[in-house]
């Protein structure tokens, strides 16, 4: 069997060696783009971030987030499933019992390196409880210090507002993102429930 061989003439001379039509090529596309994203509007590809959002796909996998049951109470229950299937090692659990014997366990200690997540999505597909969820639509985590990617159990909630149903009271809630994130240190976090 003959392999075809496909030759390919090249014209060498001074007209080449200037590089002077690969040039025009390029000014003569980057003029049609500029013209285009200026006055046509239909599609411009750039968008004005602050004020315009990028359109998110619904299976897009953000940051992560721990979801709620209807008594305010965290769903996981400690199974250890979303860590033992993370190929990261990012999710570091330790778990503790409730006083109410509803719920048998509950995290003490919830931590995900957001640093080391290659949101995959193996620890959602994993979770018994749907407890954690990737839906957030956060697209930019964008940090000073790393360890603000270290993110704690109450930094993972759905919401940072107390509930009045919640009958759990000795789960440590905070008020607000910032008081929750000073407990962030970077590393394996300490119990946060003390």
């Amino acid at each position: 069997m003959e392999l075809k061989v496909k030759v390919v003439e090249r014209h060498d001379g001074f007209k080449e060696a200037l590089y002077l039509p690969a040039v025009l090529a390029g000014l003569r596309i980057t003029t049609r783009h500029f013209i285009r994203n200026m006055f046509g509007k239909r599609d411009v590809v750039t968008i004005q971030y602050p004020e315009e959002t990028r359109r998110i796909s619904p299976r897009y996998r953000g940051r992560h987030r721990l979801t709620m049951r209807e008594d305010g109470f965290i769903k996981c229950v400690a199974c250890y499933m979303c860590e033992t299937i993370c190929p990261a090692r990012c999710i570091h659990i330790e778990a503790g019992e409730v006083e109410d014997k509803s719920v048998e366990k509950y995290p003490v200690v919830f931590d995900i390196d957001e640093l080391r997540c290659v949101f995959c999505g193996l620890c959602v597909e994993a979770c018994p409880k749907d407890a954690i969820r990737m839906d957030t639509g956060i697209v930019s985590m964008a940090y000073s210090a790393r360890d603000r990617f270290d993110f704690t159990r109450d930094l993972l909630r759905d919401d940072y507002r107390e509930n009045e149903k919640t009958k759990f009271r000795t789960v440590p809630l905070p008020l607000s993102e910032q008081e929750a994130l000073p407990e962030s240190t970077g590393s394996v976090a300490k119990s946060v429930a003390e």
